[in-house]
C-alpha cells in the first residue's frame, strides 16, 4: 500500500536525526498505526542503520537476536557472548566509524525480560559518548508513556523528541482505497484512521464482502482486534471491553455505564478516563458547556472499528461462531444509515473546526442538546444540534444538520433550524448562518448552504 501523510513527523524525525549530536527519539501509538513503517522509512540501511524488532523471548535470546541484526553493519558482531544489555551496546558503540541509528522496536517487550535495561540506556545517554541515534518504539501507548513521562523512571526528561502516532485524517483514505469521497465516508466509519486496516480492506473489491471476512468471521483478521488493542493498554480488560460493550449498546450516560457495570461511578471514572485518554472513546458536552462541570456529558465509542465490534460483533458472536455471518452483515446493512451517521457527524464538526466557513473562523464545533422556546406554540421543545460553532471574535454562530439519509428537503430543514435559532438563549448578539451537511443533493437547494462528502474529504 501506498505510503500515505505522516509528512509532519516524517520532517519531525529527518530534521531530529540530521542535528549535531546524536538523538535519543521515543515513538509510540496503537498498534497497527504505521509506527514501523515511519521508521523504516526515514532509516538509511545503505549507511549501516540497524532495525530490531523484539519480541517475547528471553533476555539472553533477545540479546543474540540483536547481536545478530548488528551482524549486517559490523561483520561478525554475533560471534562473541554478551553477557548483558550494557555490554553488548558499548561493543556495538565503539565498533562503529560513522553515526548511525538504531531502532528498538517492541521496547517493552525488552523490558519485560530486562526490567534494568531502561537505567541502562539512560547512563549510556547521560555519558552523552554514544555515536549512534538511538529509537525506541512501542504498541503498548501505556507503558512508553510511563518509561519517558514518569518522573520516577530513568528515561524521564531524556528523549530529544517524543513522538505520538494518531491515526491518519479521513481525507486519505478516499486516496488510499480509490472510491468517491461518499464511499471514503462509509469506509472511514468501518476502518478508522488506521493504515493497517487500509491495507487489508483494499485486497477486496466489495466493501460488504471485506466486512464480512474480515471483521463478521471468527477467522477473520480483525475478529478480535478489540481485544489486542485492550491487552496492550489495559491491566483489567474484561472491565474496559464491559464498559465498552455498555457504552456501544447504549449507555452514554455515567451513572447508565456505572448501573449496568454494577458499580459506583467513582469506581469506573478511572477506566473511562484511560480509554478516553487512548482515544477509544470520547466524552461530549453540549455546546457551551464545560467538560470538567457539565453534568449533561455523554461517552460514545469515537474508534470506529471498536465502535463496530461492539455494535455488530459482540452481541452476535454466538451467530457468527456458527459460521453464520450473513446475518450479522445483513443486520449491519439494514441500519448502516444511522451507523455511518455517527461518523459524518462528527467528520463535519472537524470540517468547520478546522476551515474558515465563508471568511469566519469558528472554534472547535460540537453538538448541542437541550430545549428551545417556540414563541409561536409558546413552550419549550427539546432538540438536538450537530453542529454548533461560535467564531473567535463572538459574533457569528454556525448551527448545522448532519443527514446521511436520502430524499432531504432543505427548506423544511431551513426552516426548522431558523425557528430554532429563534429560541436559542446563546444565539442572541450573533450572526446565526445556517447549512446542512448531506449525502447527496436535496431537495431545493438553493435554501441553504450544503456541504457534501467531496467538501469534507477534502
Amino acid at each position: 500500500m501506498e505510503f500515505v501523510d505522516r509528512q509532519k513527523e516524517t520532517e519531525r524525525l529527518q530534521k531530529a536525526l540530521k542535528r549535531e549530536k546524536s538523538q535519543f527519539i521515543v515513538m509510540y501509538g496503537r498498534r497497527r498505526i504505521g509506527k514501523s513503517t515511519l521508521i523504516k522509512k526515514v532509516m538509511d540501511f545503505e549507511r549501516g542503520d540497524i532495525y530490531f524488532l523484539a519480541d517475547k523471548t528471553t533476555e539472553p535470546s533477545q540479546r543474540q537476536l540483536f547481536a545478530s541484526a548488528i551482524d549486517m553493519t559490523v561483520e561478525g558482531f554475533s560471534m562473541p557472548n554478551y553477557p548483558n544489555w550494557e555490554t553488548l551496546l558499548v561493543s556495538l558503540n565503539r565498533a562503529i566509524d560513522h553515526r548511525i541509528t538504531v531502532c528498538l522496536d517492541e521496547f517493552p517487550y525488552l523490558v519485560k525480560s530486562c526490567p534494568a535495561l531502561p537505567s541502562i540506556l539512560q547512563k549510556l545517554i547521560d555519558d552523552k559518548k554514544l555515536k549512534f541515534d538511538l529509537i525506541i518504539c512501542g504498541s503498548s501507548q501505556q507503558m512508553m508513556q510511563g518509561f519517558v513521562l514518569d518522573s520516577r523512571e530513568p528515561l524521564y526528561g531524556r528523549a530529544d523528541e517524543i513522538i505520538r502516532l494518531k491515526p491518519i485524517p479521513a481525507a486519505f483514505v478516499q486516496q488510499t482505497l480509490q472510491c468517491d469521497s461518499k464511499q471514503a465516508v462509509r469506509e472511514y466509519a468501518v476502518w478508522g484512521g488506521v493504515p493497517r486496516y487500509w491495507e487489508l480492506r483494499s485486497g477486496y473489491k466489495d466493501y460488504y464482502e471485506a466486512i464480512e471476512h474480515l471483521l463478521l468471521t471468527s477467522e477473520g483478521t480483525l475478529y478480535d482486534e478489540p481485544s489486542r488493542l485492550l491487552q496492550d493498554e489495559m491491566r483489567d480488560t474484561v472491565q474496559a471491553s464491559s464498559i465498552l460493550s455498555f457504552i456501544g449498546n447504549g449507555a452514554n450516560k455515567l451513572s447508565e455505564i456505572a448501573s449496568r457495570a454494577e458499580k459506583q461511578a467513582t469506581d469506573i471514572t478511572p477506566q473511562l478516563s484511560r480509554l478516553k485518554e487512548l482515544g477509544f472513546i470520547n466524552k461530549e458536552t453540549p455546546f457551551g458547556e464545560s467538560e470538567k462541570k457539565s453534568k449533561k456529558g455523554l461517552y460514545h465509542i469515537f474508534d470506529p472499528l471498536l465502535r463496530f465490534h461492539y455494535r455488530y460483533i459482540l452481541p452476535y458472536r454466538s451467530l457468527i461462531e456458527l459460521d453464520n455471518s450473513q446475518a450479522v452483515l445483513d443486520v449491519f446493512k439494514r441500519s448502516e444509515s444511522d451507523y455511518v451517521s455517527q461518523t459524518w457527524e462528527e467528520l463535519c464538526r472537524n470540517y468547520v473546526s478546522a476551515n474558515g466557513i465563508d471568511g469566519v473562523m469558528y472554534q472547535m464545533a460540537s453538538r448541542w442538546w437541550g430545549s428551545y422556546y417556540d414563541e409561536a406554540k409558546k413552550q419549550h421543545i427539546p432538540v438536538e444540534l450537530d453542529v454548533v460553532a461560535e467564531s473567535f471574535d463572538h459574533k457569528h454562530l454556525f448551527l448545522g444538520e448532519c443527514k446521511w439519509q436520502e430524499h432531504i428537503d432543505a427548506k423544511e430543514e431551513m426552516e426548522r433550524l431558523h425557528t430554532i435559532a429563534q429560541g436559542l438563549p446563546f444565539a442572541k448578539d450573533h450572526e446565526v448562518h445556517y447549512a446542512l451537511f448531506l449525502k447527496e443533493p436535496p431537495k431545493h437547494p438553493d435554501a441553504i448552504k450544503t456541504y457534501y462528502p467531496s467538501d469534507i474529504m477534502k
